[in-house]
């Protein structure tokens, strides 16, 4: 096979999987997976726990769970400013693609497809999978037919960008927007999960304020490793190629991945325990400060946290104007705010 079809081949997953339909149906099953999987872990945390154990452990499982979850499905959608009497607390900032309504996308392609048949001769086979496309989203070969066969002509090219639009790139001029847009969106999770762990605390605990600062500072390490500095990462290679002029798409996708390996995945662990040090420490009670100062003392990067870094994916693909990953990010932030939740510190039993 060639590297133009291999290229051809991706390029069809991209529109495969960026279908209005198939990206509507994903956002719409995104809260019902996210509370199935939360009662499924649950109920196995709970079940694992000394019987004696089990009803304290199902209040502050369920605090952090509920608090988390909430939080990050209320993120995604946009939030507006929140304010505690007149000064403003968190800046709102707006979600991610509105939501699609079914009824009417069906309507707006089923007009679509009539008009372009009408006006174009198309084989039988891209017929008969353009009257499927009227009542459903395609297969991914039904997709490597039709674009196959009609990118070849304006007319087909202009139909085909309706039938699936094109990924609108930001520039430069909006990328650190953008940025401050997801860090947001990343960071109410992570406050809902250190809020719910502390609630669960206060129920369960007698001793529950010496368990706070684990959550700061696992809040802090998920927020600044995972979250922020990885997006910071890739719009700063995104802009570095803009003012070079380099416009090629594989290009910027190899670019901002560049950004996060060297910002987040490599220097985030050291850049978090730093901030923590520097800026979190002189606020906790002197028992929880760290005292070793070495650069991966207080909290090293573990397995699950490198595979956290799948968010980063999720941001690659807003920045680059992809659809069919965003509903995803309620379930990828959600796991920071849990472990932020639960004030998840090196060592620790944990079976996430």
């Amino acid at each position: 096979m060639s590297s133009i079809s291999k290229l051809s081949q991706l390029s069809n997953l991209g529109r495969y999987l960026d279908q209005p339909r198939l990206v509507a149906k994903f956002s719409k099953a995104v809260p019902t997976f996210l509370i199935a999987g939360a009662g499924a872990y649950s109920a196995n945390h709970i079940s694992n726990s000394p019987k004696e154990h089990r009803k304290k452990e199902a209040v502050k499982i369920s605090a952090v769970l509920v608090s988390t979850i909430g939080s990050a499905l209320l993120a995604t959608r946009g939030m507006g400013a929140v304010k505690i009497g007149k000064a403003t607390i968190l800046k709102g900032f707006k979600g991610l693609s509105e939501k699609i309504d079914i009824k009417q996308l069906a309507s707006n392609q089923k007009v679509l497809i009539d008009d372009f048949l009408s006006k174009n001769k198309v084989s039988n086979a891209t017929e008969k999978i353009l009257e499927v496309a009227k009542k459903r989203a395609l297969k991914l070969s039904q997709v490597n037919t039709v674009f196959t066969e009609l990118k070849s002509t304006e007319q087909g090219k202009k139909f085909l960008s309706e039938l699936v639009p094109n990924p609108e790139s930001i520039d430069s001029k909006h990328i650190f927007g953008e940025i401050k847009r997801l860090s947001l969106m990343g960071l109410v999770p992570v406050l809902g999960g250190i809020s719910g762990g502390i609630v669960g605390d206060r129920l369960t605990e007698k001793d529950w304020k010496s368990r706070i600062p684990n959550k700061i500072k696992e809040g802090s390490y998920q927020y600044l490793a995972n979250i922020f500095l990885c997006n910071v990462g890739a719009g700063a290679a995104l802009w570095t190629l803009e003012k070079a002029k380099i416009t090629s798409k594989s290009a910027r996708v190899a670019g901002m991945f560049s950004g996060i390996v060297l910002t987040g995945i490599v220097g985030g662990s050291a850049i978090a325990n730093l901030i923590g040090r520097k800026c979190i420490d002189p606020f906790l009670p002197k028992g929880a400060q760290n005292i070793n100062k070495k650069i991966y003392s207080e909290r090293k990067p573990e397995l699950l946290d490198v595979g956290l870094h799948a968010d980063d994916i999720a941001t690659v693909a807003v920045m680059s104007g992809l659809k069919w990953i965003e509903p995803a990010l309620p379930i990828l932030y959600s796991i920071s705010g849990f472990r932020a939740g639960i004030g998840y510190r090196n060592g620790e039993k944990q079976t996430v």
